[in-house]
């Protein structure tokens, strides 16, 4: 089997410290995967003058996939271009409670849902700027009833989206829902956005997943407020299958899914875009435990499960995933996080004696 290749860009702070150990968990299965880790960050800017250098973004245009750590800034031009250089629109989060796993909820039993947020447009295309550019436009507020210029100094930022950005982040979610319904999961999608309050933006968004929603007779569909939405996942969980949610809804509710299984030291994620996808844990950089070698190595290693089946490797993935599960079952290696007191090391032993 020819070798995938795959860069690592480790991150900052104690991110490395849980992506080192989920490289050696992966060497334990005999996999032909050829690691590449191109000079990014602070260590290319010793060697290099730039933190994103010509030589790494090659190694990722050179890449089957790449496994991303976490950044505090150092690597945010790499994270940029595998997002926006490589087009991975779609960044898919699963919640799937495991027992062991330190839920708030009385009762987690079952939760298993998916938030595909849109991963390019919305707020994070990043324009913005002083509000006096919009006054020179002439504009003026429908619902305030005055001009712009009558609010005085302040900013301005552009939420964008796109027909064909919704259309490709919606049809990517309908055809999750559909290949989950043949592993036995409801088949359903659910889109939320604030279409009352931003009818053509966030309109344009559920508009364009309605009419997608008749190429796809056998998936169940429907639609909320975002704000709903929200409580929805609390209150309801187990009746959410895959949602679709424009950028900034959906990294804000993805986080809030993670919370109900137990936090953000078990959110796994995935970009993906029509020809190149990279993986990365949901949580930051987290400098407060920098060193201490306590950082819960879950959601890179799910990170990394996910990466495997992308790369057709599927049984490993179900391997590696599946040693996760009995170590929470167990009980007696996890981390401060989830109510135990394993070091990263100590975790990630169990995870390799379970493989």
């Amino acid at each position: 089997m020819k070798a995938r290749r795959v860069v690592v860009i480790e991150g900052e702070d104690a991110a490395p410290e849980a992506v080192r150990p989920t490289l050696a968990l992966i060497d334990r299965l005999g996999l032909a995967i050829e690691w590449l880790h191109p000079p990014v960050g602070d260590a290319a800017w010793k060697t290099h003058r730039s933190g994103f250098p010509d030589e790494a973004r090659q190694a990722i245009d050179a890449s089957d996939a790449t496994l991303f750590g976490a950044t505090n800034g150092a690597s945010a031009a790499a994270l940029f271009y595998l997002r926006w250089g490589k087009g991975t629109y779609a960044n898919v989060r699963p919640s799937r409670w495991m027992p062991g796993y330190n839920s708030p909820l009385r009762d987690p039993q079952g939760i298993d849902l998916i938030v595909v947020r849109e991963n390019l447009e919305d707020l994070y295309v990043g324009i913005e700027g002083n509000l006096d550019r919009l006054v020179a436009l002439g504009m003026r507020s429908g619902r305030m009833g005055q001009s712009l210029a009558e609010l005085g100094p302040g900013k301005f930022a552009i939420k964008l989206i796109t027909e064909r950005g919704a259309e490709r982040v919606i049809r990517f979610s309908f055809e999750l829902a559909r290949r989950r319904k043949a592993r036995g999961s409801q088949g359903k999608l659910t889109v939320a956005a604030k279409h009352n309050v931003l009818p053509e933006s966030d309109g344009l968004f559920i508009q364009t997943a309605a009419r997608l929603a008749g190429e796809f007779p056998d998936i169940a569909f429907e639609v909320f407020f975002a704000d709903d939405f929200a409580r929805r996942i609390v209150q309801s969980p187990r009746e959410i299958d895959v949602a679709v949610l424009p950028n900034m809804y959906g990294d804000l509710f993805s986080d809030e899914a993670a919370g109900i299984v137990g936090g953000l030291g078990l959110a796994p994620s995935g970009c993906y875009g029509d020809g190149y996808a990279y993986f990365e844990s949901v949580h930051g950089s987290a400098p407060d435990i920098a060193g201490k070698n306590v950082i819960n190595p879950t959601a890179t290693i799910l990170s990394a499960a996910m990466m495997l089946e992308y790369l057709e490797l599927e049984e490993a993935a179900r391997r590696l995933e599946n040693a996760v599960e009995r170590v929470y079952a167990k009980g007696e290696a996890l981390t401060a996080d989830q109510g135990g007191r394993a070091s990263t090391t100590e975790f990630c032993d169990a995870v390799a004696r379970e493989l």
